[in-house]
């Protein structure tokens, strides 16, 4: 019989130690997030053992624990258990000695910070680009039923550009939230990255300075590096006058003082470093397409599944986001993870049609169905992948012949869709032939891997379920 949601936090909340050995935990689509005192006290093999999880990963200084679609209830029981609702998140463990910081720690709380404050943001990046697919769709390169001019197909227009235009200050809301630092502070910054009279000099003959200082100007519309620097610093200057203003003048100094000294920091140094840091994020993404062409699509497909076991996906789809963010475009990680995701789907298509056992063929189908429906693969992975290994290769072969498929026709990738059965409109605003030859790889992918699965995915045992009635 399966545990109950608050059976499995019971029973993974005990399993990484209890209460006392967690400092903070939060989720994502499909896993538990915690940050642990010690790492070293939950048996991962143990936690795996857990009726309702689907697997563990350690990474980015996470212990990560797989639960699936049902997360959000299982979070919400874990913290209904723990009382962690209202805890802060927490950068060391206030009881124990200070952790060294080593390149692999400085580059987990790295990815930390980026992951953290980008996630929350996703729901207004997918739904900001979903109105420009519907004004594509409805427009003069597709159905020719909505003129470019009209009331509706403007609205839509400046709806996408809400979503992106202003960014940096969405994202210096989540940041801040992420260093436990004033929210408003850091949308603040953001909206001073996007005054319209700074806006206004950019790529014109006029100079400017900051107190004296040159200001180099640059339009920070759409961007996300420069914001997350600013925050970061601003963070300690913050954490510095909240220290030693006198707290009957706080109020009021405190936000003056910390904006006064980020001024000069933003506007010259932070804002055009992490500008320069961004066009050159995206610029590495299209050189790396463009060298490979098809084939760094086709290896993206292959790969990318295998990386999300790893966790290892992590940075190069906080690099897409950002290239998406500032061009509107994608032509290597997101099409690649997509056709992936379709392969994934298809492995556990393959599944349900060759095992013969009736709880694995509806394992199967249930991964299918999940993937399909609400763009979680990790059921599939670690249900049918690892544990019958052979699987994974109907995964890697069909990712890569929907990747190539997509690379060689020239596939661009427009609008974050976590529904696979709506993949389609991802590839819409880039016309009818980027939409047709987007399905296409993703179909195929799909049915490639079903077919490798069906027929070499499984030893005779696995078919006849010998292992599934031993267990």
């Amino acid at each position: 019989m399966a545990n109950t949601n608050e059976q499995i936090a019971e029973k993974v909340v005990a399993a990484v130690g209890g209460k006392d050995n967690i400092t903070s935990v939060t989720h994502c689509m499909t896993r538990l997030r915690f940050t642990l005192k010690d790492n070293n006290i939950p048996n991962q093999e143990e936690v795996k053992k857990i009726k309702g999880v689907l697997g563990v990963v350690v990474s980015g200084g996470q212990f990560q624990v797989i639960i699936g679609q049902n997360v959000p209830k299982v979070y919400a029981a874990v913290c209904a258990q723990t009382g962690l609702q209202s805890q802060k998140v927490l950068d060391e463990n206030p009881d124990g000695p200070k952790e060294k910081l080593t390149p692999k720690k400085i580059g987990s709380n790295i990815l930390n910070y980026l992951s953290g404050s980008i996630a929350p943001l996703i729901p207004i990046i997918m739904a900001a680009a979903l109105f420009r697919t519907i004004g594509a769709i409805l427009g003069p390169d597709i159905l020719n039923i909505l003129p470019s001019d009209s009331n509706l197909a403007i609205l839509l227009d400046f709806v996408y550009d809400a979503g992106f235009y202003f960014f940096p200050i969405y994202l210096g809301y989540t940041a801040a939230k992420k260093l436990n630092t004033s929210t408003v502070l850091g949308m603040f910054i953001g909206g001073i990255m996007l005054a319209p009279d700074f806006v206004a000099m950019v790529g014109t003959d006029v100079s400017f300075t900051v107190f004296g200082i040159p200001c180099a100007l640059n339009n920070y519309s759409t961007t996300i590096m420069p914001i997350l620097l600013s925050v970061w610093v601003m963070s300690y200057v913050h954490k510095f006058f909240s220290k030693y203003v006198p707290t009957v003048i706080s109020t009021i100094f405190t936000p003056f003082l910390t904006i006064l000294v980020m001024l000069p920091i933003t506007l010259c140094a932070l804002a055009p470093l992490g500008n320069f840091i961004g066009i050159y994020l995206a610029e590495f993404l299209n050189w790396f397409s463009s060298v490979g062409g098809g084939f760094a699509v086709g290896l993206m497909g292959a790969a990318y599944s295998f990386m999300v076991l790893t966790g290892m996906h992590g940075p190069i789809v906080l690099m897409a986001i950002s290239t998406l963010v500032a061009t509107g475009t994608d032509t290597l990680v997101f099409i690649g993870g997509g056709v992936s995701m379709f392969a994934c789907c298809g492995m556990a298509l393959g599944a349900a049609l060759r095992l013969k056992n009736k709880d694995d063929k509806a394992l199967g189908l249930s991964c299918m169905l999940t993937g399909l429906l609400s763009g979680i693969t990790e059921p599939a992975l670690y249900g049918i992948g690892i544990r019958y290994k052979r699987p994974f290769i109907g995964l890697a072969i069909g990712g890569l012949v929907g990747g190539l498929y997509a690379g060689f026709t020239h596939v661009t990738y427009h609008v974050m869709i976590s529904i696979l059965v709506l993949a389609p409109l991802s590839y819409t605003a880039g016309g009818t032939a980027n939409m047709i030859n987007g399905t296409i790889a993703s179909v195929l992918a799909m049915i490639v891997s079903a077919v490798i699965t069906y027929f070499f995915g499984f030893t005779k045992e696995d078919i006849n379920g010998e292992e599934s009635a031993a267990a």
